[in-house]
C-alpha cells in the first residue's frame, strides 16, 4: 500500500473543509452577530510503516502513519459593538448571549440583538423569537409608555415602570454549544450555561461579524497553494508507480 497517496488524499479532503468554512466565512462577513468558522487540523496516527526490510511491526519497529484530520469550530470572540442608533438594537459588550424561545417552546441563545415588537406588543427578535427575562419569561410592552429603555446590567424600563431584566447567560464550555441556524445556539451536553452575574448591554448598538475578509481570503489563497501542492504529490507518487510496475513487467 502506497501510504504516501492516502496522506495526501486526506490533505486534500482537510483542505475542502478548510475551504467550505472559508467560504462561508467570507459570505456571512456582514451578517450581525456572526462567528467565524474554522478547521483544526490534527496529525493522528493510523497503524505503522516498516521501512526496513528487517522491521516487524509487532515488536514496534515501524514508523508512526500519521494521517490529517479536520474538525469544525466556532471562534467565539465577539466582534465589534456598532452604533445604529435604533432604540430596539442591543448589542452585548464582553460574554454572554440572550436567551430565546425557538416555536417548539425549547430555549436558545443568540447575540444577535436587532429587536422589534409583535402585534400583542412582546419584544421579539428578527427571527420573531420572544426574548426573554432572567426568570424565562417573555416582555411585554406597556401601550402608552413610549420607547423603552434598556440599561447596562439589562434592565428594561419603559417610562417609570420596570418590564424586567434581559437574560443573559454564559457557557462555561463554549465549544459544547451547538449552532443553528439564524445565529441561534442550542446548549449541548456539558455547556454549562449559566446567568452571567454582570453583563453588558449596549442599546442603540449592533454586534457585528467577528469575521477579517482580508484574513479570509489570505487563506483561500494558502489553501489553493497547499492543495496544487498535494496534487503534485499525488502525480508524482503515481509516476513511480506506474515506472515500478513496468520495471517488473
Amino acid at each position: 500500500m502506497n501510504v504516501g497517496l492516502y496522506q495526501s488524499a486526506a490533505s486534500l479532503s482537510a483542505l475542502e473543509r478548510w475551504q467550505d468554512a472559508v467560504s462561508q466565512n467570507i459570505t456571512s462577513s456582514q451578517v450581525n452577530s456572526y462567528k467565524r468558522r474554522t478547521v483544526q487540523v490534527a496529525a493522528e496516527g493510523m497503524g505503522e510503516v516498516l521501512v526496513d526490510r528487517g522491521a516487524r511491526a509487532d515488536r514496534g519497529e515501524g514508523m508512526p502513519a500519521l494521517f490529517p484530520q479536520s474538525r469544525y469550530a466556532i471562534a467565539f470572540q465577539p466582534g465589534e459593538n456598532r452604533p445604529t442608533r435604533r432604540d430596539l438594537d442591543l448589542a452585548i459588550s464582553g460574554p454572554g448571549y440572550f436567551s430565546v424561545r425557538k416555536p417548539d417552546g425549547e430555549i436558545a441563545y443568540t447575540r444577535a440583538g436587532e429587536l422589534s415588537i409583535r402585534p400583542d406588543r412582546t419584544l421579539v427578535t428578527g427571527q420573531g423569537l420572544e426574548i426573554l427575562t432572567e426568570s424565562g419569561d417573555p416582555i411585554q410592552l406597556l401601550q402608552q409608555n413610549g420607547v423603552p429603555t434598556v440599561t447596562s446590567d439589562g434592565t428594561i424600563r419603559q417610562g417609570d415602570a420596570i418590564l424586567g431584566k434581559l437574560g443573559i447567560f454564559d457557557a462555561n464550555q463554549p465549544s459544547r454549544l451547538i449552532p443553528l441556524p439564524g445565529g441561534l445556539y442550542q446548549a449541548g451536553s456539558g455547556a454549562g450555561m449559566a446567568p452571567l452575574e454582570k453583563p453588558v448591554v449596549q442599546q442603540g448598538y449592533l454586534e457585528a461579524s467577528n469575521v477579517a475578509p482580508l484574513r479570509e481570503m489570505v487563506d483561500l489563497v494558502n489553501i489553493a497553494r497547499a492543495y496544487e501542492a498535494n496534487q503534485k504529490l499525488i502525480q508524482s507518487r503515481d509516476k513511480i508507480m506506474e515506472r515500478t510496475l513496468e520495471a517488473l513487467t
